[in-house]
């Protein structure tokens, strides 16, 4: 009889062994194993803390794996670190965090792949012009394609579109980025766009930008088409606390045209061309911890723009500011450990258009229709039709130059499919005013002292009674590029003219109030 391999003594001894027994040595190994880790660690810890002071200088920085960079625009990038330009030599610590830094703004040029790795070495110590405490680091990257295509569809504020883009990426050797956009809509009828970007200094916070557009949008809610073409320009900035900054000039010609048979008079003598040049400032505080499901932080935006006045030109002058924010708090509920996923959101949106041309007895709306406000829809007041509030001359929403809404939201998982997907079921309330400045007073150019005085009456109009209001229930889906929103609304409060809108809406959009 022949004898049984080594391999089949082991098989039959497993298949002998008390399955308990095999369970409980497995996890005796396993927490070997983990003290031996956690063992490693520590030590590992221990050494980079006890050296964490020793002084360490760097000697050199490659970046490997980027043949297609300029090697000024690289130098730019690497140069602080070099510690010929300090003053002092670098502790191990400081040195960590400083290379760190460095990986990060190489990274946030988006010209490479995803992770930047770093290696720290010591130089050749046959070397002479090497001291016991240089370090040699070295960045190896990868980089993206120069060219990038794509067509797909976009699903924004109450609109559908489907786009074909192209980018050149890097197209100089400076991480500069040629974008042209071509794309058809339901209320976009057609748009070009093209668009240079390029780092300044070779920082990534900072970025200079030049476009020109050509586009249709139908304006379906005023009976007409407007038609833009222009060109921009701008420099954004992120500054030490935290917060993006954009200063920029626009010079678009607008012509109202298209307009439907039925369009009122006041859309009808907007018809023509226009030209507005003007400068503008925006300011943006991101700290949600999610933007198209927040749970907890806050947002703040402000943007502010001149036109026409002094040296700027045009055929329309005004002032106009912005202002939004939004705030989420997480809601502790008992007996449940850590996040409930109930969410309380509130929202805030306000701005005006000071005008500085005077209107007329005969032309009593002081600014245009292409720059005023529009307001109502399922993106920000719920319960009203698409630019449904405000000032109505017939079948057309005219806009307004003064309005303020403001929104609170408590936001609850759904049952059985828990806090950690991104479904919510929501309770609103919403509401808004939207008013019109006009000239009332007499025949003729108004002064303008008659001007501020028809401004400080549509604000002490904008707080007299109550606003403009809807409430409800909803699903809220936040995907990863838009935020859905199907909704039972019911309007509280209307005004004449306005067009409200009882029962289900749903919404898309990126930003919603």
């Amino acid at each position: 009889m022949a004898e049984k391999s080594g391999e089949d003594q082991i098989f039959e001894l497993l298949k002998k062994a008390d399955p308990a027994e095999l369970e409980k040595r497995q996890a005796a190994i396993s927490r070997r194993l983990e003290s031996t880790f956690k063992l490693s660690q520590q030590r590992l810890a221990e050494l980079i803390d006890q050296n964490s002071t020793l002084p360490s200088t760097v000697s050199s920085v490659t970046i490997l794996g980027s043949p297609n960079t300029r090697h000024g625009f690289l130098q730019r990038v690497v140069e602080p670190l070099l510690s010929s330009n300090r003053d002092r030599p670098y502790t191990q610590s400081e040195l960590i965090r400083e290379v760190a830094k460095t990986a990060e703004k190489l990274r946030k040029f988006g010209i490479y792949h995803e992770p930047v790795s770093v290696y720290l070495d010591k130089p050749s110590q046959t070397d002479p012009t090497t001291t016991p405490t240089d370090v040699a680091v070295y960045y190896s990257v990868k980089e993206k394609s120069r060219i990038f295509a794509k067509t797909g569809t976009d699903l924004g504020n109450a609109e559908g579109s489907a786009y074909a883009n192209v980018q050149w990426r890097n197209l100089l050797g400076g991480a500069e980025t040629l974008d042209v956009n071509a794309s058809i809509g339901t209320r976009t009828r057609s748009s070009y766009q093209a668009t240079f970007d390029t780092p300044v200094l070779s920082n990534p916070d900072l970025r200079f930008q030049v476009g020109g557009l050509q586009s249709a949008t139908l304006k379906a809610f005023a009976s007409h088409e407007e038609v833009l073409r222009g060109g921009w320009s701008k420099f954004r900035w992120l500054s030490s606390a935290g917060s993006f900054h954009e200063l920029g000039y626009n010079g678009v010609w607008r012509q109202v045209t298209g307009l439907a048979q039925n369009a009122s008079q006041t859309v009808k003598s907007e018809a023509g061309d226009s030209f507005k040049s003007s400068i503008s400032h925006a300011w943006t505080k991101e700290r949600r911890d999610s933007p198209m499901l927040p749970t907890r932080g806050y947002y703040a935006k402000t943007a502010t723009e001149l036109a026409g006045w002094g040296p700027l030109q045009g055929d329309v002058a005004f002032f106009k500011t912005e202002f939004e924010s939004q705030s989420a708090t997480s809601i502790p509920i008992p007996g449940i450990k850590g996040d409930s996923g109930v969410t309380f959101t509130t929202g805030l949106r306000a701005g005006l258009l000071y005008p500085l041309t005077l209107g007329s007895k005969q032309n009593p709306e002081m600014s245009r229709i292409s720059d005023r406000f529009q307001l109502g829809g399922p993106t920000d007041v719920r319960g009203f039709r698409l630019s449904g509030l405000g000032p109505h001359d017939g079948p057309d929403a005219v806009g307004g130059d003064l309005y303020a809404a403001g929104s609170a939201n408590l936001l609850v998982p759904l049952p059985k499919v828990g806090k950690d997907r991104p479904f919510r079921l929501q309770a609103f309330v919403n509401g808004g005013r939207l008013l019109a400045i006009r000239n009332t007073e007499r025949e003729g150019v108004m002064t303008s002292q008659e001007v501020k005085q028809s401004v400080s009456n549509a604000m002490s109009e904008v707080g007299n009674g109550l606003p403009t209001m809807s409430a409800g229930i909803g699903l809220v889906y936040a995907h990863s590029v838009a935020r859905f929103e199907l909704n039972f609304s019911l309007p509280l409060v209307v005004r004449k003219h306005e067009e409200a809108r009882k029962g289900v809406s749903f919404g898309i959009g990126i930003n919603f109030l």
